[in-house]
């Protein structure tokens, strides 16, 4: 168990790193019901900075909220999601794609790696990276080195990002806490916040994404894709729920109502609004 002395990381933080444009990225956050800054992050790449309450308010720690979040938003869209997260004792990060699994690795404050390797070449091979270079580099992070904190472990690992077009905007700098990335974010020109959306502008959002790539998957197109998606959202969801409420863990459960709540929508429309 740590002591207060090791207690050296900062303030607890979290960026969510999505491979998507924000405006794709839009409609599927509000559903988090979160409040959250929206903006770029590199090419076909996008960062949501959330406001931080549930672990502020000691629901949940910062890791386990935000890997619920990464996992709810991958399931619900056709995207990864990269969370990157930490706190006063230690930081790391959790990749999250469609209904595999998350993967994720763990330093603590000082830098030293707890982690298992295998899950660093599990997060290159699903994010496409070079499996030569690229996992080298990752596999230097996870390597004992006593000149490297936990600071320069994320700056690493965004290093290698960086070479599939992730590049964070001045201010999101991991290590920093959640208040200060949210004003960071707010003083960008492409920021938009991110909340549950009134009527009006749940209307307008719905126009937005009928027609991108996201349309045939939506809930109110009754298509198969829809109904694929809306059964696999309710299969994901029941366990998730049962899993988080048997591990306290409010992030998970979470995941799993949305899912489910998710899902059901869709299945619900699909059977009151059959196709022409």
């Amino acid at each position: 168990m740590s002591t207060e002395a090791d207690r050296t990381g900062p303030a607890p933080g979290a960026l969510l790193l999505c491979r998507a444009s924000p405006g794709s990225v839009a409609p599927v956050a509000h559903l988090l019901g979160e409040p959250m800054q929206l903006t770029g992050a590199g090419d076909e790449w996008s960062a949501l900075v959330p406001e931080g309450r549930p672990w502020r308010d000691g629901a949940d720690p910062v890791d386990r909220v935000v890997t619920g979040w990464a996992t709810a938003l991958a399931v619900g869209a056709p995207w990864p999601v990269l969370a990157l997260w930490w706190d006063t004792e230690h930081a790391g990060f959790t990749f999250a794609s469609g209904f595999r699994r998350p993967v994720g690795f763990v330093w603590l404050a000082s830098g030293v790696p707890v982690g298992e390797d295998e899950a660093m070449r599990t997060f290159a091979a699903r994010l496409g990276l070079d499996p030569v270079l690229d996992v080298q580099d990752l596999g230097r992070l996870t390597e004992p080195d006593s000149a490297a904190d936990v600071g320069a472990r994320l700056r690493g690992l965004l290093a290698v990002l960086a070479r599939v077009g992730v590049s964070l905007p001045a201010g999101l700098a991991p290590g920093e806490p959640a208040d200060r990335l949210r004003e960071a974010a707010v003083r960008r020109p492409d920021t938009v916040p991110v909340a549950w959306p009134d009527r009006r502008e749940a209307v307008a959002e719905r126009d937005t994404v009928e027609h991108s790539r996201l349309g045939p998957w939506m809930p109110w197109t009754g298509g198969p894709r829809a109904r694929a998606l809306a059964f696999a959202q309710v299969a994901v969801g029941l366990p998730l729920i049962a899993w988080g409420l048997r591990r306290r863990s409010g992030g998970w459960t979470a995941a799993g109502v949305l899912l489910l709540a998710h899902g059901a929508l869709g299945l619900a429309y699909t059977l009151t609004h059959p196709p022409d």
